[in-house]
């Protein structure tokens, strides 16, 4: 895997909805630690987003965040027109705003299940819609017979490949957005690489019965952590161009 030290990604840009807490904060500083320049976009964690940028900064790459809700098109068309006019190109691009609840399946509402759905598969289909104009563009000083290269890439979920029983509306959601992953990567080839992660149960500091007992069940004998789920988004970003229309679960072995 990729050293951050190297700066593999100096002189790239990356945009990250949800970036502002959790894995998507998580992703968004392992790539600026990797040389990249970034925007993360938020819609309800201003303060987060904030601190988040401050902590980009620290790093010695450009960033800053943008409010946008993934599931509105005029939302996602005007932060996209700030990020290009920001950026002037985005390198890579990582769909990590989603939504997630428990419920059992006879108590989802219609109501739940288009939030779901809208969420985490409509949002990543409207962002990368939008971004494919950014990410098609050639970097300042590139020669007219450079092909550009760009990688997008989707946070998924063990719950889009397992079946759970009180997820059926995020499972299904996820499994859609793992399809779309496909769909995308031989849509959009060969100048853009699409690839997803597919975290499984991750610790994020919540400490309760099920996270132990789910630590038990894993062949590793523990959660995962932001921070392997942010490599993994490290190691796609660096990727040769050829890895694409990948799944890669992040799950210490729970999904086997």
């Amino acid at each position: 895997m990729t050293n951050p030290e190297d700066k593999a990604l100096r002189g790239k840009t990356c945009l990250i909805t949800g970036g502002a807490r959790r894995l998507g904060r998580a992703s968004a500083l392992a790539l600026a630690r990797a040389g990249a320049d970034v925007a993360i976009t938020f819609r309800d964690s201003a303060r987060e987003a904030q601190q988040t940028v401050i902590d980009l900064a620290s790093l010695g790459v450009r960033a800053f965040a943008l409010r946008c809700d993934v599931t509105d098109q005029a939302s996602v068309k005007s932060m996209m027109k700030e990020v290009g006019r920001e950026l002037g190109r985005i390198d890579i691009l990582v769909n990590n705003a989603a939504i997630y609840e428990d419920v059992e399946f006879e108590r989802i509402s219609l109501r739940q299940w288009d939030d779901m759905f809208a969420a985490n598969a409509r949002g990543p289909f409207l962002v990368s819609r939008e971004a494919l104009k950014w990410m098609r563009r050639r970097h300042p000083g590139a020669q007219a017979s450079e092909v550009p290269e760009a990688k997008i890439i989707n946070m998924g979920s063990l719950g889009g490949l397992r079946p759970w029983p009180t997820h059926a509306h995020y499972c299904a959601s996820k499994a859609a957005l793992h399809m779309l992953t496909k769909t995308m990567a031989i849509a959009l080839a060969p100048q853009i690489a699409v690839n997803a992660v597919a975290p499984g149960v991750i610790d994020l500091g919540e400490k309760s019965a099920f996270m132990k007992r789910i630590a038990q069940r894993t062949p590793m004998q523990r959660n995962g952590t932001g921070n392997e789920v942010a490599a993994a988004v490290l190691f796609f970003a660096t990727a040769p161009q050829f890895i694409t229309g990948q799944i890669l679960a992040v799950d210490g072995g729970l999904g086997l």
